[in-house]
């Protein structure tokens, strides 16, 4: 048996799911309907906030979702050295 190594997590995604939410305008509810397709069942906004907040690490499925509902590229949102570019056509008017 090998061991384990734990997996790099990106210091900035929290930080940066919430700036696109924030971008957008839209609150956590908001963000939650938005973001239903990711499960049988959309994310709650209690899970909105943990993972802005950091206290949660989202799935992969949920951050596919994000980058494919607004936009995003998957290497932007999780590399921490990227910045995100969001689409004119979302940012908060």
């Amino acid at each position: 048996m090998g061991m384990r190594h734990a997996r790099p997590r990106p210091d900035r995604l929290a930080e940066k799911l919430r700036l696109i939410r924030q971008s957008v305008g839209y609150t956590l509810e908001e963000m939650a309907q938005a973001l239903a397709g990711v499960k049988k069942s959309r994310p709650s906004k209690a899970h909105v906030l943990r993972y802005e907040t950091g206290e949660r690490e989202p799935s992969l499925l949920y951050l596919l979702e994000v980058c494919d509902v607004f936009g995003v590229d998957l290497r932007e949102l999780v590399d921490d050295r990227l910045e995100i570019k969001l689409p004119k056509s979302w940012r908060k008017r």
